[in-house]
């Protein structure tokens, strides 16, 4: 971020000149009519309200939800809390989510490393192949480190990354614990379980779903992609098959069937376990 006031740091009166990502922009009406706009700024630390009474033509056609724009105002007190009455305001270029909206509660580049150390856990061949064509993949390696996991857990930027983390170590300690389960069959589905994720959430700093994820939704968007890139590294079907079943299942059964194998009722639990628990922090 650059130099400037950091939401947690804001303090009635004072001058703030700071980068913030546009969560949301509203055109109003004040009692007499008169338009204003309503917005919510965020930064790693935090939200705050904030609103333009004045020059709203000008000001409001600079930016948009979303955007990352400097803004110059003075911080005041409204409704008991604070708010940023906006002198000015520049639209700036795309800024990096996890530095500008609230973010995941782990460092992203410690989570990166355990990503990487869980992906190493994977021996047999063909998994191991797989697992490693996503990690390798730029584009995707971005998306799978800033995006959300989801509208109601882990619904920050960074999120997906903290998620898969925590379901990929609860599964790997439950094959450790149960030696009959498919280890490396289980702790590839755990890792890969939410990479549609990376397609169904515009990139950005606000969260919005994408046309991929409003039509058919992160599972089926998963599965496809696991799919793809199984058959670009030549997995075997008889691997493939029961890891696109569990994927498929990690929010539960498809099509009024049970979960067909027990790495996939493993999935499913530790899935829903993690999401429960940060759910209610």
């Amino acid at each position: 971020m650059a130099e400037g006031t950091y939401v947690s740091e804001l303090e009635e009166g004072a001058l703030v000149e700071a980068t913030f990502a546009v969560q949301r922009k509203r055109r109003r009406r004040t009692r007499n009519g008169d338009p204003f706009l309503s917005l919510e700024l965020a930064d790693r630390t935090g939200r705050v309200p904030a609103v333009v009474w004045n020059d709203v033509n000008v000001l409001g056609a600079r930016f948009d939800e979303g955007d990352t724009v400097r803004v110059l105002g003075r911080v005041e007190r409204y409704d008991g809390r604070p708010q940023i009455a906006i002198r000015d305001v520049e639209r700036l270029e795309q800024g990096d989510a996890l530095e500008l909206v609230p973010g995941a509660r782990r460092d992203a580049e410690t989570l990166d490393g355990m990503v990487e150390f869980l992906a190493a856990e994977i021996h047999d061949p063909g998994l191991s192949a797989l697992v490693a064509r996503f990690l390798e993949n730029g584009r995707f390696r971005e998306r799978f480190r800033t995006a959300p996991a989801s509208e109601q857990h882990h619904s920050y930027a960074g999120g997906l990354l903290e998620h898969t983390v925590a379901v990929a170590a609860l599964c790997r300690e439950a094959g450790q614990m149960h030696p009959r389960l498919n280890g490396d069959l289980l702790l590839a589905a755990a890792l890969l379980h939410d990479v549609g994720r990376t397609e169904t959430f515009r990139q950005g700093v606000t969260i919005a779903v994408s046309d991929e994820g409003r039509l058919i939704g992160h599972v089926l968007a998963g599965v496809r992609m696991i799919d793809g890139v199984a058959r670009e590294v030549g997995l075997d079907e008889s691997v493939l098959l029961p890891l696109l079943g569990a994927v498929a299942g990690h929010h539960g059964p498809l099509e009024g069937r049970r979960l067909e194998t027990p790495e996939a009722v493993c999935l499913y639990q530790a899935n829903q376990l993690d999401a429960r628990v940060a759910e209610s922090l």
